[in-house]
């Protein structure tokens, strides 16, 4: 599987679409804002720039892409109003993987720069976005091009599905069951691309520049626990079911990996979806999961691997309470 190329959330604006099942990931945003305004506030006050350069990676698409970069532009706005100065311009880029649904992106941009400007009035700065598709586990920017990094969500993914996991048969991740190999294959991916990201970044940032992260991670100090596991789990189980039943080839499934990696908070240095049972949660799977899915099974299978992957949250969650964990990481370039 090349991730790169077939990693992606759903796109458009249908009924399984990113954009309309990215109710955590939102939810995310607005419980890390007190940071992520704090470390631009901090930013704007140390130099007050002209220019703003801020970059959000692994932006995706639909609300949650422009409502993290409006409510960093309103927290510089609102600070350079306190004390009095001009307002600096802005230079917004959003990068995804080349597959991410960057149209459904440009399509909304005039009607959410008019609500900026009128929420703003008009002696704010203009704000400029550009499109950058490629992986950030690589250069992506200039050298010290960059004031501000944001990043939510994005960075459990990994830029390939790790090598070494031929003998993790019948799992599409970590597992309680898999050999001791795979959680070790999954770890050694995870060090090498995070910090090959923070190496990139820390080129592209300006002396002073700041980076704040967000990412899914566990408690637990085993990689192939309950906690970091059990939702992939559960979709495993719909799949094999489906091998039994001749549907899908046993090959296919035993070839087939997830390449996501969540980190201990060692290893970086219930939201309201859950009341809603197992159809909102296998919605939000499925806006992020299908592609991967269709890559490697074909579409054929799609509505009847999400239709048994939500009878089986539902049958779990009614019995079970899952929650997810996050870090979020502030730090600043000297």
């Amino acid at each position: 599987m090349e991730v790169g190329q077939v990693l992606h959330m759903n796109g458009g604006v249908g009924e399984t679409s990113y954009a309309n099942n990215s109710f955590v990931q939102q939810k995310v945003i607005t419980m890390t804002k007190p940071i992520t305004e704090d470390a631009i506030t901090k930013l704007y006050r140390s130099s007050y720039p002209v220019a703003i350069a801020i970059a959000d990676l692994g932006c995706s698409s639909g609300p949650n892409t422009l409502f993290a970069v409006s409510e960093l532009i309103k927290a510089v706005d609102s600070i350079r109003r306190k004390m009095r100065r001009k307002s600096p311009e802005y230079q917004v880029f959003l990068n995804d993987l080349p597959g991410n649904d960057f149209n459904t992106i440009f399509r909304s941009l005039s009607v959410f720069q008019n609500k900026l400007r009128n929420q703003l009035g008009a002696d704010a700065g203009p704000c400029f976005f550009t499109g950058v598709p490629g992986s950030f586990y690589g250069r992506l920017f200039r050298k010290n091009s960059l004031h501000f990094v944001h990043s939510s969500y994005s960075l459990q993914w990994l830029s390939q599905v790790p090598e070494g996991l031929e003998n993790n048969k019948g799992n599409i991740y970590m597992a309680s069951s898999s050999p001791p190999d795979v959680p070790r294959a999954y770890y050694k991916q995870f060090q090498q691309d995070f910090s090959l990201f923070l190496k990139c970044r820390s080129e592209e940032l300006v002396d002073g520049g700041r980076m704040v992260l967000t990412v899914l991670r566990r408690r637990s100090d085993d990689p192939s626990s309950k906690e970091g596991c059990y939702i992939w789990e559960l979709l495993a189980m719909a799949l094999n079911d489906m091998v039994l039943e001749g549907v899908i080839e046993e090959e296919k499934l035993n070839t087939f990996n997830i390449p996501q990696y969540t980190p201990s908070q060692n290893e970086i240095d219930l939201s309201d979806a859950f009341k809603d049972g197992g159809y909102n949660v296998a919605k939000c799977m499925r806006a992020v999961a299908e592609p991967l899915i269709v890559s490697h099974f074909g579409e054929a299978i799609v509505d009847q691997v999400f239709q048994r992957y939500r009878e089986i949250i539902a049958d779990r969650m009614s019995k079970e309470k899952t929650e997810f964990v996050n870090v979020i990481v502030s730090l600043i370039k000297v």
